[in-house]
Protein backbone atom coordinates (compact mmCIF):
# COMPACT_ATOMS: atom_id res chain seq x y z
CA UNK A 1 0.00 0.00 0.00
CA UNK A 2 2.84 2.42 0.83
CA UNK A 3 4.47 1.82 -2.55
CA UNK A 4 1.13 2.43 -4.28
CA UNK A 5 0.74 5.75 -2.47
CA UNK A 6 4.27 6.78 -3.45
CA UNK A 7 3.27 6.38 -7.10
CA UNK A 8 -0.08 8.16 -6.77
CA UNK A 9 0.09 11.51 -8.65
CA UNK A 10 -0.83 14.60 -6.67
CA UNK A 11 -2.69 17.41 -8.45
CA UNK A 12 -2.59 20.81 -6.75
CA UNK A 13 -5.62 21.99 -8.70
CA UNK A 14 -5.45 25.76 -8.55
CA UNK A 15 -6.29 26.60 -12.19
CA UNK A 16 -8.11 23.46 -13.43
CA UNK A 17 -5.60 22.95 -16.24
CA UNK A 18 -4.43 19.41 -15.37
CA UNK A 19 -6.55 16.66 -16.90
CA UNK A 20 -7.74 13.62 -14.91
CA UNK A 21 -5.05 11.04 -14.15
CA UNK A 22 -5.36 7.40 -13.07
CA UNK A 23 -5.38 6.94 -9.28
CA UNK A 24 -4.81 10.66 -8.73
CA UNK A 25 -5.08 12.57 -5.48
CA UNK A 26 -6.55 15.96 -6.42
CA UNK A 27 -6.75 18.89 -4.02
CA UNK A 28 -9.30 21.54 -5.05
CA UNK A 29 -7.56 24.89 -4.55
CA UNK A 30 -9.28 27.14 -7.08
CA UNK A 31 -10.25 29.71 -4.44
CA UNK A 32 -6.54 30.49 -4.05
CA UNK A 33 -5.89 31.25 -7.72
CA UNK A 34 -5.86 35.05 -7.70
CA UNK A 35 -3.89 35.23 -4.45
CA UNK A 36 -1.23 32.67 -5.35
CA UNK A 37 -0.96 32.77 -9.14
CA UNK A 38 2.26 34.40 -10.43
CA UNK A 39 3.27 35.53 -6.94
CA UNK A 40 2.16 36.35 -3.42
CA UNK A 41 3.26 37.84 -0.14
CA UNK A 42 5.09 35.46 2.20
CA UNK A 43 2.26 35.42 4.79
CA UNK A 44 -0.27 34.40 2.10
CA UNK A 45 2.12 31.80 0.73
CA UNK A 46 2.58 30.30 4.20
CA UNK A 47 -1.17 30.17 4.73
CA UNK A 48 -1.55 28.37 1.42
CA UNK A 49 1.30 26.00 2.30
CA UNK A 50 -0.31 25.16 5.64
CA UNK A 51 -3.67 24.60 3.93
CA UNK A 52 -2.10 22.18 1.44
CA UNK A 53 0.02 20.37 4.06
CA UNK A 54 -3.06 19.65 6.18
CA UNK A 55 -4.56 17.66 3.27
CA UNK A 56 -1.52 15.71 2.09
CA UNK A 57 -0.89 12.04 2.84
CA UNK A 58 2.51 10.95 4.10
CA UNK A 59 3.41 9.55 0.67
CA UNK A 60 2.46 10.55 -2.87
CA UNK A 61 3.99 10.51 -6.33
CA UNK A 62 4.78 13.34 -8.73
CA UNK A 63 2.95 16.59 -8.02
CA UNK A 64 1.31 18.50 -10.88
CA UNK A 65 0.68 22.19 -10.25
CA UNK A 66 -0.86 23.54 -13.46
CA UNK A 67 0.43 26.62 -15.24
CA UNK A 68 4.04 27.72 -14.86
CA UNK A 69 2.55 30.66 -12.97
CA UNK A 70 2.58 28.27 -10.00
CA UNK A 71 6.17 27.07 -10.18
CA UNK A 72 6.89 28.70 -6.83
CA UNK A 73 4.76 25.95 -5.26
CA UNK A 74 7.81 23.73 -5.77
CA UNK A 75 9.30 25.51 -2.77
CA UNK A 76 6.71 24.13 -0.35
CA UNK A 77 6.90 20.65 -1.92
CA UNK A 78 10.70 20.57 -1.67
CA UNK A 79 10.58 21.73 1.96
CA UNK A 80 8.15 18.90 2.65
CA UNK A 81 10.42 16.42 0.86
CA UNK A 82 13.35 17.58 3.00
CA UNK A 83 11.35 17.19 6.22
CA UNK A 84 9.85 13.83 5.27
CA UNK A 85 13.18 12.41 4.09
CA UNK A 86 15.22 13.70 7.00
CA UNK A 87 17.65 15.56 4.72
CA UNK A 88 20.26 17.82 6.29
CA UNK A 89 23.66 19.35 5.64
CA UNK A 90 25.15 15.95 6.49
CA UNK A 91 22.64 14.13 4.26
CA UNK A 92 21.73 16.67 1.58
CA UNK A 93 19.21 16.68 -1.25
CA UNK A 94 20.10 17.69 -4.82
CA UNK A 95 17.60 19.68 -6.89
CA UNK A 96 17.38 19.58 -10.69
CA UNK A 97 15.06 22.05 -12.43
CA UNK A 98 14.26 21.83 -16.15
CA UNK A 99 13.14 25.32 -17.14
CA UNK A 100 13.54 27.92 -19.87
CA UNK A 101 14.05 30.52 -17.12
CA UNK A 102 16.39 30.67 -14.11
CA UNK A 103 13.57 31.30 -11.56
CA UNK A 104 16.23 33.11 -9.52
CA UNK A 105 15.10 36.66 -10.25
CA UNK A 106 14.68 39.46 -7.73
CA UNK A 107 11.19 39.87 -6.29
CA UNK A 108 11.01 42.06 -3.17
CA UNK A 109 7.34 41.54 -2.25
CA UNK A 110 7.36 37.86 -1.28
CA UNK A 111 7.83 34.95 -3.66
CA UNK A 112 6.78 34.42 -7.25
CA UNK A 113 7.17 31.86 -10.00
CA UNK A 114 10.45 33.44 -11.12
CA UNK A 115 12.14 33.89 -7.73
CA UNK A 116 11.68 30.68 -5.72
CA UNK A 117 14.97 28.96 -6.68
CA UNK A 118 17.07 31.23 -4.46
CA UNK A 119 15.12 30.13 -1.38
CA UNK A 120 15.61 26.46 -2.20
CA UNK A 121 19.28 26.81 -3.19
CA UNK A 122 20.20 28.50 0.10
CA UNK A 123 18.47 25.84 2.21
CA UNK A 124 21.18 24.12 4.34
CA UNK A 125 19.82 20.66 3.46
CA UNK A 126 20.19 21.28 -0.31
CA UNK A 127 23.57 20.38 -1.78
CA UNK A 128 23.07 22.10 -5.14
CA UNK A 129 20.42 23.30 -7.58
CA UNK A 130 20.95 22.77 -11.31
CA UNK A 131 18.59 24.83 -13.50
CA UNK A 132 18.92 23.36 -16.98
CA UNK A 133 17.57 24.20 -20.42
CA UNK A 134 17.66 28.01 -20.12
CA UNK A 135 17.45 29.87 -23.43
CA UNK A 136 15.75 32.94 -21.96
CA UNK A 137 17.42 36.35 -21.94
CA UNK A 138 16.76 36.42 -18.18
CA UNK A 139 20.40 35.39 -17.69
CA UNK A 140 21.76 37.70 -20.39
CA UNK A 141 23.70 40.90 -19.66
CA UNK A 142 20.64 43.17 -19.93
CA UNK A 143 18.99 41.31 -17.03
CA UNK A 144 22.12 40.49 -15.03
CA UNK A 145 21.16 42.85 -12.19
CA UNK A 146 17.85 41.00 -11.72
CA UNK A 147 19.50 37.68 -10.83
CA UNK A 148 20.13 36.88 -7.17
CA UNK A 149 23.90 36.49 -6.92
CA UNK A 150 24.29 34.85 -3.50
CA UNK A 151 23.45 31.25 -4.51
CA UNK A 152 25.56 31.57 -7.69
CA UNK A 153 28.60 32.91 -5.84
CA UNK A 154 28.26 30.42 -2.98
CA UNK A 155 28.39 27.42 -5.29
CA UNK A 156 24.80 26.39 -4.50
CA UNK A 157 23.28 27.10 -7.93
CA UNK A 158 24.28 26.44 -11.53
CA UNK A 159 22.71 27.70 -14.76
CA UNK A 160 22.82 25.31 -17.74
CA UNK A 161 22.00 27.39 -20.80
CA UNK A 162 22.11 27.46 -24.57
CA UNK A 163 22.57 30.44 -26.88
CA UNK A 164 22.73 33.13 -24.17
CA UNK A 165 25.70 35.45 -23.69
CA UNK A 166 26.56 35.09 -20.01
CA UNK A 167 29.95 36.80 -20.10
CA UNK A 168 28.76 39.18 -17.40
CA UNK A 169 29.20 36.36 -14.86
CA UNK A 170 32.94 37.14 -14.82
CA UNK A 171 32.25 40.68 -13.62
CA UNK A 172 30.56 39.36 -10.49
CA UNK A 173 32.95 36.43 -9.84
CA UNK A 174 30.23 33.85 -10.56
CA UNK A 175 31.51 32.34 -13.81
CA UNK A 176 31.87 28.86 -12.30
CA UNK A 177 28.07 28.77 -11.84
CA UNK A 178 27.40 29.17 -15.58
CA UNK A 179 27.55 26.36 -18.12
CA UNK A 180 26.69 27.52 -21.62
CA UNK A 181 26.40 25.17 -24.60
CA UNK A 182 26.16 25.50 -28.37
CA UNK A 183 23.13 23.21 -28.47
CA UNK A 184 20.54 21.76 -26.12
CA UNK A 185 21.68 18.32 -27.22
CA UNK A 186 25.19 19.00 -25.89
CA UNK A 187 23.72 20.41 -22.68
CA UNK A 188 21.57 17.32 -22.11
CA UNK A 189 24.48 14.96 -22.70
CA UNK A 190 26.72 16.82 -20.25
CA UNK A 191 24.04 17.04 -17.58
CA UNK A 192 23.09 13.40 -18.08
CA UNK A 193 26.71 12.33 -17.53
CA UNK A 194 26.95 14.37 -14.33
CA UNK A 195 23.69 13.02 -12.91
CA UNK A 196 24.47 9.43 -13.84
CA UNK A 197 27.94 9.48 -12.28
CA UNK A 198 27.35 11.64 -9.18
CA UNK A 199 24.65 9.60 -7.47
CA UNK A 200 22.68 11.28 -4.69
CA UNK A 201 19.06 11.71 -3.63
CA UNK A 202 17.49 14.13 -6.10
CA UNK A 203 14.28 16.13 -6.48
CA UNK A 204 13.36 16.96 -10.09
CA UNK A 205 11.12 19.89 -11.01
CA UNK A 206 9.96 20.16 -14.63
CA UNK A 207 8.55 23.35 -16.10
CA UNK A 208 7.34 22.37 -19.56
CA UNK A 209 8.26 25.77 -20.97
CA UNK A 210 11.73 24.21 -21.26
CA UNK A 211 10.37 22.34 -24.29
CA UNK A 212 10.15 23.75 -27.81
CA UNK A 213 6.77 25.21 -28.77
CA UNK A 214 6.08 22.39 -31.23
CA UNK A 215 6.42 19.86 -28.39
CA UNK A 216 3.83 21.44 -26.10
CA UNK A 217 2.12 24.84 -25.67
CA UNK A 218 2.49 26.78 -22.39
CA UNK A 219 1.67 30.25 -21.01
CA UNK A 220 5.30 31.37 -21.26
CA UNK A 221 8.06 31.90 -23.81
CA UNK A 222 9.59 28.52 -24.51
CA UNK A 223 12.97 26.87 -24.88
CA UNK A 224 14.39 24.40 -27.37
CA UNK A 225 14.44 21.04 -25.60
CA UNK A 226 12.93 18.02 -27.36
CA UNK A 227 10.81 15.53 -25.47
CA UNK A 228 13.35 12.73 -25.83
CA UNK A 229 16.01 15.00 -24.31
CA UNK A 230 13.87 15.63 -21.24
CA UNK A 231 13.30 11.89 -20.98
CA UNK A 232 17.06 11.30 -21.16
CA UNK A 233 17.60 13.51 -18.12
CA UNK A 234 14.91 11.62 -16.21
CA UNK A 235 16.55 8.32 -17.19
CA UNK A 236 19.94 9.58 -15.94
CA UNK A 237 18.33 9.90 -12.49
CA UNK A 238 17.41 6.21 -12.37
CA UNK A 239 17.35 5.09 -8.74
CA UNK A 240 18.08 8.59 -7.40
CA UNK A 241 14.70 10.31 -7.62
CA UNK A 242 13.01 10.90 -4.26
CA UNK A 243 10.51 13.54 -5.36
CA UNK A 244 9.30 15.37 -8.45
CA UNK A 245 6.84 17.90 -9.76
CA UNK A 246 5.54 19.12 -13.10
CA UNK A 247 4.32 22.58 -14.03
CA UNK A 248 3.95 24.45 -17.31
CA UNK A 249 0.40 23.46 -18.22
CA UNK A 250 -1.72 26.10 -19.94
CA UNK A 251 -4.71 28.01 -18.58
CA UNK A 252 -6.45 31.33 -19.09
CA UNK A 253 -6.73 33.97 -16.36
CA UNK A 254 -7.05 37.73 -16.02
CA UNK A 255 -5.42 39.06 -12.87
CA UNK A 256 -7.46 41.32 -10.63
CA UNK A 257 -4.27 42.79 -9.13
CA UNK A 258 -2.82 45.56 -11.31
CA UNK A 259 0.77 44.72 -10.38
CA UNK A 260 0.35 41.13 -11.54
CA UNK A 261 -1.05 42.32 -14.88
CA UNK A 262 1.85 44.73 -15.26
CA UNK A 263 4.63 42.33 -14.24
CA UNK A 264 3.31 39.34 -16.18
CA UNK A 265 2.95 41.45 -19.33
CA UNK A 266 6.51 42.71 -18.84
CA UNK A 267 7.69 39.11 -18.66
CA UNK A 268 6.01 38.30 -21.96
CA UNK A 269 3.48 36.00 -20.34
CA UNK A 270 0.27 35.05 -22.15
CA UNK A 271 -2.62 34.29 -19.78
CA UNK A 272 -5.42 35.32 -22.12
CA UNK A 273 -6.04 32.24 -24.25
CA UNK A 274 -9.13 31.75 -26.42
CA UNK A 275 -11.30 28.72 -25.72
CA UNK A 276 -10.48 26.76 -28.89
CA UNK A 277 -6.71 27.26 -28.58
CA UNK A 278 -6.84 26.36 -24.91
CA UNK A 279 -8.78 23.13 -25.50
CA UNK A 280 -6.40 21.99 -28.25
CA UNK A 281 -3.29 22.84 -26.21
CA UNK A 282 -4.57 21.03 -23.14
CA UNK A 283 -5.00 17.80 -25.11
CA UNK A 284 -1.28 17.85 -25.94
CA UNK A 285 -0.43 18.85 -22.39
CA UNK A 286 -2.40 15.94 -20.93
CA UNK A 287 -0.70 13.40 -23.18
CA UNK A 288 2.75 14.73 -22.27
CA UNK A 289 1.91 14.69 -18.56
CA UNK A 290 1.07 11.01 -18.78
CA UNK A 291 4.33 10.18 -20.55
CA UNK A 292 6.35 12.19 -18.05
CA UNK A 293 4.63 10.51 -15.11
CA UNK A 294 5.48 7.09 -16.48
CA UNK A 295 9.14 8.03 -16.94
CA UNK A 296 9.39 9.63 -13.49
CA UNK A 297 7.89 6.55 -11.83
CA UNK A 298 10.58 4.40 -13.48
CA UNK A 299 13.39 6.57 -12.06
CA UNK A 300 12.03 6.91 -8.53
CA UNK A 301 13.84 5.19 -5.68
CA UNK A 302 11.92 2.07 -4.67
Amino acid sequence: MERANMMRPLVLDVDQSVGPLPNELRLSLTEWQEGIRFGSSLPRYRRFSDHVAAQLPAQYGTALMGSGDFHHLSWLLIERCIAQGGYSAAKPLRIVVLDNHPDNMRFPWGVHCGSWVRRVALHPAVSHVHVAGITSSDIGAAHAWENYLAPLRQGKLSYWSCGVDTGWSRWVQAQSAFRNFDSVSALVKALGRLLATEHQPTYLSIDKDVFAADVVTTNWDQGQMREHEGMAIIAALQGQLVGSDITGDISSWRYAAWWKRLMSAGDGQDTSVDTQTLAHAQVGQHALNQRLLQALASSQIA
